[in-house]
Order: structure tokens, then sequence, then C-alpha cells
């Protein structure tokens, strides 16, 4: 049931998240870390922090979530997550809510972190192909999560640079703004607009380094934005597939009387 419903996704998304998986390594010699506090966004109450190690070529990052969206449909709110790069390395403020609805959607937050560079899934790839891999995302209201995988130069360079953020995504409704809550997702309208939304966000910045380039680590600024939301731009398609994909199953596995977990 999954694979069906997954593989309907726009093939539009998936040439975007093709077009962000460079394939390219980080340098052999490369060792340093960079952390980051997560801050609510769309007024979710989701906090929390990352830490990213890399050896060489591998990173390893831990991760701890808590006052995220518990359930939709009695069963875990599914939390995508993600680095983000090529953007400006920073999370929007209130004033990217250009449209006035109490919330920072994608459109509106993308030029502050920009499109998805790493997928922070529980397992397989880790690449933004895997954007859409619901199952493979942590889910409930609060987490721990830690995996070592490969780093891509890419997002090797965003975290070199401090311009690597990570989001964690999916609102629940009912702390959204009335106006805002009863909105269909700038991505894609058969969705809610919670099931898009960022709930937390944090520039990664560097607290050891080794093998840094030239001019040092630029910093980026995450901000409590209250009632605001935004998703990667290239990959906004892949969260709107994403979430669509996590609402898809459970409307389904609800008829069927098996929720998904």
């Amino acid at each position: 049931m999954r694979k069906s419903l997954l593989l309907t996704v726009p093939t539009l998304a998936l040439g975007a998240l093709t077009m962000a998986a460079a394939p390219a390594t980080a340098h052999e010699g490369d060792m340093w870390s960079s952390q980051a506090t997560l801050n609510s966004l769309n007024g979710s109450g989701t906090t929390g922090d990352v830490m990213v190690d890399v050896h060489g070529t591998e990173a390893t990052v831990t991760m701890n979530v808590s006052g995220a969206a518990e359930t939709f449909m009695d069963g875990p709110f599914p939390h995508a997550q993600h680095i983000h790069i090529h953007g400006q390395g920073t999370c929007p403020g209130p004033e990217a809510d250009t449209d006035g609805d109490g919330v920072v959607n994608t459109t509106e937050g993308h030029p502050s972190y920009g499109m998805i560079g790493t997928s922070l899934t529980t397992e397989g790839d880790t690449s933004p192909d895997s954007g859409l891999a619901v199952e493979r995302f942590p889910g409930g209201s609060a987490y721990s999560y830690e995996r070592t995988f490969e780093l891509d130069a890419p997002t090797a360079e965003a975290l070199k640079h401090g311009t690597a953020v990570v989001v964690v995504h999916g609102v629940d409704p009912a702390k959204m703004p009335a106006a805002a809550a009863e909105k269909m997702s700038d991505l894609d309208p058969a969705l809610p607009a919670a099931a898009t939304l960022p709930a937390a966000c944090g520039t990664l910045t560097a607290t050891q380094m080794g093998a840094m380039p030239e001019g040092g680590a630029d910093t980026g600024v995450a901000q409590e934005t209250g009632s605001t939301a935004q998703t990667a731009a290239l990959g906004g398609g892949v969260l709107a597939a994403a979430a669509g994909a996590a609402w898809a199953l459970r409307r389904r596995a609800a008829r069927a009387g098996a929720l998904l977990c």
C-alpha cells in the first residue's frame, strides 16, 4: 500500500530532488563539529538541538526534539527533517509572511533556508531523493535521533560556511491561526497547510573546525516566529509530496482499519 501511494508522487518534485543531489563527496581530511538550537516555527511549540560531527567523508547527526505534533488519525505524526542548503542560511521571521495569514508558507520562507541538501532519515538513503520517504522519518511528540552516513559535498560546503539549516516539519493544526488552519497547502491544494509547514528551525554553526575553508563560517540567525511556516524551495515540492503521502497513507489506513505507525 505504501509503495503504490509513494509512486504517485508528482514527477516534477522528483526532478527537483534529482537536481539537488549532486554526486560528490566531502574531503578526506575534513574534521569538525557544528551545532544548532531548533527554535519553534508556526507557533508549533517544537524545540530541540542538533549536533553534526564530521570525520572525513562521514557525518554523525544527533538530534533531540520535543513539543512536536503528536498524532494524526490516532497514529504518530510523521516529522520529515532535513538539512537545507543554498539559501541565506537563516530561519525566516514574521516579516516573511507577505500574505498576512499569520504563517510563513513554503514560497515565502524558501529564500531563508533553501533546498533540501540531506534527508535525515532513520535508515537507508539520505539524499534529497528521500525527502518524501515518510515511513523513514521519526514521529510523535518527542524523539531522539542519531545516525552516521556519507556526507555529500554540497551539504559539507554549506556546513563549513555556516549556511546549512536544519528544519523539522509537521505542525498541529490546533496551534495554527484559525485562518491559516483552514487553508490548504500552497504546495498542493489537496493537502491541509499543516501537513507541509515546518515546526522548528536552526542554523548549524561550527563549534570545532579542522581543514576550514578560507573566510571562516558565516553565521545565520534562527528566530521564534510564532505562527510562521516554511519548507524548502526546490525541496518544497518534495515536502508537499512527503506530507501528501503521509496524510494519504493515514486516510487509507483508517478506512482499512489499519493505522500507519
